[in-house]
């Protein structure tokens, strides 16, 4: 209604009570007063055409009671995509306010270089399709991690190559119910190295070393460690699920002191991604790194034979063992800490074999 004329409430005639000036104005003098008062509280049948009868006070005719009701609000179109829309524009302006902040430096960086946000929004995306869709990750028992405080998580390592640290982080980030973030303990290696390094900083990852494991503890933070280390990672496929010696129990010495339970995790899956047949141990000395794996597919197939088979992964947090109870002096007793170990070694062993058992395929 672009051209229609807006009047003050009171200004227009027909709204305003008609008084006729004489007993025989109108139409039948008397007779048209009583028609009135009959019609009084009543609405009008509606005539196309003919002189307007009188109005009583406060009655509208059809017409302007028309003009005056608001106009129906037409019920809003479902989008075809119902919020793809909105969705895209959320993710675009955050992309952009990410990218703003990158380049203005407005972001928080920890000592130990853990970049949460850019581990959130960058990293976890990137490592999420291999985890859901590729791997397609089952993990069991996350409630048994701490919803706060610190934790150190202890888990077998296997598969050639440290994917199973990412799978587990990943696990941890999109599954524990409180948000929790992993941060791991990593060999010299990964610090050694040009664009590792510095990828390994921002995720979180820190140098596997009792200091920076207290540290991180003590302020209440999820630290994780794979004690096997190359001796986990890089065994042949025939010792497969068999863990390896633990070390010399420095994780346990390092819980206790800090009073942080820790959480037996057990990871099937993993040993079948690069099944290792072999190890070019004179390659492995001139790269300087522990061993060079010979697979099916590699080096034989080039870089195709560095993909990873797809095999279905289970993740299972045991029951934590609390080192609060103990005395701390505790640490410094060699044979609390062979216990301990040995505890923790055994359950994640028993979980293997337990996983191994329920598992239907490798790849389903």
């Amino acid at each position: 209604m672009a051209d229609a004329k807006v009047i003050p409430f009171g200004d227009d005639p027909r709204t305003r009570r008609v008084r006729p000036k004489s007993k025989d104005a109108g139409a039948g003098g008397a007779g048209a007063g009583a028609a009135a008062k009959e019609s009084r509280g009543k609405r009008p049948p509606g005539r196309k055409g003919g002189p307007l009868a009188p109005v009583p006070e406060q009655q509208a005719a059809p017409e302007d009671a028309a003009l005056a009701q608001p106009a129906p609000v037409a019920p809003e179109e479902p989008t075809a995509n119902p919020g793809g829309g909105g969705g895209w524009d959320r993710r675009i302006a955050g992309g952009l306010a990410f990218l703003r902040r990158r380049l203005t430096g407005d972001y928080e960086v920890d000592e130990f270089g853990y970049d949460e946000e850019l581990t959130d929004k960058v990293l976890m995306s990137m490592i999420r399709p291999l985890y859901e869709k590729y791997f397609r990750v089952e993990v069991k028992g996350i409630e048994n991690i701490p919803s706060e405080g610190g934790a150190l998580i202890v888990a077998n390592h296997s598969g050639t190559l440290p994917l199973d640290g990412l799978m587990l982080q990943a696990a941890v980030h999109d599954n524990h119910p409180a948000g929790r973030h992993l941060r791991l303990l990593a060999a010299d290696l990964v610090f050694m190295l040009p664009v590792v390094n510095e990828l390994a900083r921002k995720a979180g990852h820190t140098l596997a070393c009792a200091e920076d494991a207290e540290e991180l503890l003590r302020r209440g933070e999820v630290v994780g460690v794979m004690p096997e280390g190359f001796k986990g990672i890089g065994k042949p496929f025939s010792e497969r699920y068999k863990l390896q010696r633990f070390g010399r129990g420095g994780f346990v010495s390092t819980a206790l002191r800090a009073g942080a339970p820790i959480v037996p995790c057990s990871i099937v899956g993993a040993e079948e991604i690069y099944p290792m047949i072999g190890n070019a141990r004179t390659v492995a000395r001139v790269l300087g790194i522990p061993y060079f794996p010979l697979t099916p597919t590699f080096p034989w197939l080039g870089p195709l034979g560095a993909v990873p088979l797809p095999t279905k992964w289970t993740i299972q947090f045991g029951e934590p063992i609390p080192t609060d109870g103990y005395p701390a002096e505790a640490a410094e007793d060699p044979m609390l800490m062979f216990n301990l170990t040995d505890q923790v070694r055994e359950q994640i062993q028993h979980t293997l074999y337990k996983l191994l058992v329920q598992r239907r395929s490798v790849f389903f």
